[in-house]
């Protein structure tokens, strides 16, 4: 399974990557081949300057090797042997009329003394960090998110939204990091589905993924903005970054696991204010936004 899950990693970061330099028209991804000192490694591209994305990087890494002991409290196991891969991309649009996304999809095996598999489970997820809020482009996404689910259980789709609502939620400041999507961890082959059925659900939705997006990112680039769009852009990109770095596990699990330093920050973008009490005008475009994020909201019938 994590070689077939790999393989497919690797083509789907091709795949992306091919996409969204088509979509920028520009810029191109850089690529870095890195090795991890403890075991495995990654490919991992980024794009800057672009003339659509003013920041991205589309990462696959395979790292293995002894679970450290902070992740062996965590996962409530001894010493284990580990396996991990996965994609993880962010996109940081230069306009703030087109929104942040961000995906990933990922598998996980433990090991027993005897080396065979004690554990596994898949992972992952897309969801959609607007600076504006267009309700067409939060019902687009959500229902290309629901497609993909139910192409394999009636009921992922509000399982996997509400987990997304309540994992992607700045308890600090009491307002989600977006508009949501998908999140799923700890897939496990167990009550009637296999690893076989997850890595079609996992696969499934990573192929989805630029159809939800990119029909967005067509729509809303050539919308004009000025200085102060900017500038709640770039306030808005201070939520992310609180969030990334108090509360996302997977950036917790890179340090926690000697990981590339470069490649877990990438998801950082390159440009952030942070205001004193900031506040939004109450009425403003602004306002509206928030007022969403502080009370998420159901984007598709059924």
């Amino acid at each position: 399974m994590k070689d077939k899950f790999y393989a497919y990693i690797c083509e789907l970061q091709d795949r992306i990557t091919g996409a969204l330099e088509t979509e920028d028209g520009k810029a191109a991804f850089r690529e870095d081949l890195w090795e991890r000192p403890g075991g495995g490694g990654g490919r991992t591209r980024v794009i800057e300057n672009g003339d659509v994305f003013e920041k991205g990087g589309v990462n696959i890494s395979a790292v293995h090797g002894t679970l450290p002991e902070s992740m062996q409290k965590y996962f409530g196991v001894g010493p284990s042997e580990f396996y991990a891969c996965g994609l993880s991309l962010v996109l940081h649009p230069r306009s703030p009329m087109v929104p942040t996304v961000h995906a990933n999809w990922r598998y996980f095996e433990l090991y027993g003394p005897d080396g065979q598999v004690a554990d596994q489970w898949f992972g992952g997820g897309q969801d959609l960090t607007p600076y504006y809020l267009f309700e067409a482009d939060a019902s687009h996404f959500h229902q290309v998110c629901k497609r993909a689910c139910d192409a394999h259980h009636p009921d992922f789709y509000a399982r996997y939204k509400e987990k997304c609502d309540g994992y992607f939620w700045n308890h600090h400041r009491g307002e989600a990091r977006g508009v949501g999507g998908l999140f799923f961890d700890y897939l496990r082959p167990e009550e009637g589905r296999s690893a076989a059925d997850w890595y079609a659900f996992v696969t499934g939705v990573g192929d989805s993924f630029l159809e939800a997006y990119l029909p967005i990112v067509k729509a809303r680039k050539a919308l004009t903005y000025g200085e102060a769009e900017r500038a709640w852009q770039e306030i808005r990109r201070g939520r992310y970054v609180e969030f990334n770095l108090v509360h996302d596990k997977g950036t917790l699990f890179g340090l926690r696991t000697q990981g590339r330093i470069e490649s877990i920050l990438m998801s950082l973008p390159p440009v952030v204010q942070w205001q004193y009490d900031h506040h939004p005008e109450p009425g403003s475009r602004e306002a509206q936004l928030v007022e969403v994020l502080q009370n998420p909201r159901e984007w598709v019938a059924g």
